[in-house]
């Protein structure tokens, strides 16, 4: 149930261009499979079905078996390791923290017993006629006739898991702790898994869409890359996704027609590769499909050499929204910094940020850095104080606030002490560490689920760059707008990010177009900031006009050299965000 009319587009999707079939239902998918082992013309056939964790594998269980009644039928996850087993092998990297674990380079077999594993090789070696192996490893069995990929987007994953409908994969923890069930997912299962399916790139022949449920689609592997190579030789959107949580706000249920049954919505993921999906459209097949395998498929042609010299297959920067107005102040939290995150947690980067403001009311503040005069031992025993319930605590006693207005732009360099106060509408502008943000005080509340929102003081208290004091911080980070160009209809500057951050941001004041030079060959995450509508234009008509509304985040890949924004809607001047890694 949407709120009211909005141009804002929930559901952007690419058209693919071409001739191709596309399956629908378990019954269709499987008589396609059937004819496609039978083209093999042997009496022994394999079929492997690999299946993302978060697949429904008891559902996929049912329908092979009502479906293929004369067939050798395994399932792969029978033989791999079960709950308490992973739970003890992988403690050091689960670790007992309801949020944090740790990064490791697992891989889907680490989570097989060598002899179990055997024994699954054994059992598909030794039938004589068709044999299905499936599940989270099924590819690991045997060198198959014909390989199925099945997929699930990382969103429609926590949902499941939130409804207790599953749990990590190969485990029985439904009712675990959402937050512990994706920090096993983010550190370990999706991270292994994600390794097995780009082993598979060159083996896959058909590949299916579980989101729906059991209303699987499939098509064959080379028109789904077709699909992605399609997308990427122009802009894109990512498939957004709204969440509510304690301190969220209304603008986004006003402003981007969302469900007004709903109390408030918190964040906005709408540029975030690893976690939003993407729609393929396969003439009136829609496919839902994980952002990331864009990137771990196409990382050249996405990411361009720069970017993926220094992170690898990942697209670094992140763009999503925070609501506080009408709702409550942010958590009270710090960056680590790249040497403790890479020590404690085995990450290569940490989260660089900045606040954008969309929008702000009257008296809405920015909590950034620490007052002058401040001693460590005095801000950490408040905060010690109000997480035991001795004291409350007056954070603006200690902490620098900043008035916020719209159009504002805040710099956050990891260390920063920071937090959105309320009344704020926030873009948020980051490097993808996701998750490691350190809470040092929320404020007394409990969270949706009325458990007390994780703070990690212990570390936090450790990362804290006492520096940004708040002459520096007035100075650096707030507001460091550099003219680039200044024309009638056209402004340029720089507006961030600091000297330490390898995001390099622009804004874009105009009234007709912008011409855009990708120089570096890098991908650009770019978001309408003001104005209804423009479109983006090939100026080699290397791609179709691709139109833009009010605050959509959208994708430049880096083979896109040269690009024009053109402003087509009823505002008399647009304003638009570039992001770029230098």
């Amino acid at each position: 149930m949407r709120n009211n009319q909005t141009s804002y587009n929930h559901s952007p999707t690419t058209k693919v261009k071409g001739d191709f079939k596309t399956w629908t239902g378990f019954q269709a998918i499987f008589s396609e499979l059937s004819s496609a082992v039978a083209k093999h013309s042997k009496k022994k056939t394999v079929l492997a079905i690999e299946t993302y964790p978060g697949v429904r594998i008891k559902t996929l269980r049912r329908a092979l078996e009502d479906y293929f009644k004369k067939a050798t039928i395994l399932c792969a996850d029978d033989f791999a390791m079960h709950g308490q087993e992973i739970q003890d092998k992988f403690a050091m990297l689960i670790t007992e923290d309801r949020v944090f674990g740790r990064m490791a380079a697992l891989k889907i077999v680490d989570y097989y017993d060598k002899a179990k594993l055997a024994l699954l090789m054994e059992k598909v070696a030794a039938t004589d006629s068709l044999t299905i192996v499936y599940g989270t490893g099924a590819s690991l069995a045997a060198d198959a006739d014909v390989t199925v990929y099945v997929d699930v987007a990382r969103w429609e994953i926590q949902q499941r898991m939130r409804s207790e409908e599953i749990g990590n994969w190969n485990d029985t923890n439904l009712d675990e702790d959402i937050l512990r069930k994706y920090k096993r997912g983010f550190f370990l299962d999706w991270r292994a898994a994600d390794r097995l399916k780009v082993e598979l790139f060159d083996k896959i022949d058909y590949y299916v869409d579980e989101n729906s449920l059991d209303n699987p689609k499939m098509v064959c592997w080379s028109d789904y890359c077709l699909g992605l190579e399609q997308m990427l030789q122009g802009p894109f959107r990512f498939v957004p996704y709204f969440d509510p949580g304690v301190w969220g706000g209304q603008w986004m249920k006003k402003n981007l027609g969302l469900d007004s049954r709903v109390n408030n919505f918190a964040w906005a993921f709408d540029g975030v590769a690893e976690e939003n999906s993407l729609y393929l459209e396969f003439g009136d097949v829609r496919i839902e499909t994980p952002a990331i395998n864009a990137v771990l498929k196409y990382p050249m042609e996405l990411l361009g050499e720069l970017v993926f010299s220094r992170f690898g297959a990942e697209l670094p920067i992140r763009f999503d929204f925070l609501d506080t107005i009408e709702g409550q102040n942010l958590s009270l939290q710090v960056h680590p910094n790249k040497e403790y995150i890479k020590k404690q947690f085995g990450m290569d980067y940490t989260q660089e940020e900045s606040y954008y403001l969309l929008d702000a009311k009257k008296d809405a503040v920015v909590y950034l850095g620490v007052k002058d005069g401040v001693a460590a031992a005095d801000l950490i025993g408040a905060l010690e104080d109000a997480q035991t319930g001795t004291a409350d605590l007056d954070a603006t006693e200690y902490i620098n606030t900043f008035p916020a207005k719209k159009h504002d732009h805040f710099l956050i360099p990891s260390g920063t002490v920071h937090c959105s106060g309320a009344d704020s509408m926030i873009l948020e502008i980051s490097l993808c560490a996701y998750i490691f943000t350190f809470k040092l005080w929320d404020w007394g509340r409990l969270g949706l689920d009325n458990k007390p929102r994780p703070v990690h003081l212990e570390h936090g208290k450790k990362v804290i760059n006492w520096n940004r004091s708040e002459k520096w911080v007035a100075d650096n980070l707030v507001n460091k707008f550099v003219p680039l160009v200044e024309t009638a209809s056209h402004t340029k500057e720089r507006t961030g990010l600091y000297k330490t951050e390898q995001i390099y941001t622009e804004r874009d004041w105009f009234t007709d177009y912008v011409d855009y030079d990708n120089t570096e060959k890098t991908v650009n995450m770019l978001n309408l900031v003001e104005g209804d509508c423009v479109i983006v234009e090939s100026l080699e008509n290397a791609f179709d006009a691709f139109e833009i509304h009010y605050v959509e985040t959208f994708v430049i890949p880096a083979q896109v050299e040269r690009f024009r924004i053109r402003n087509v809607g009823e505002s008399e001047r647009v304003a638009v965000l570039r992001a770029r890694i230098m």
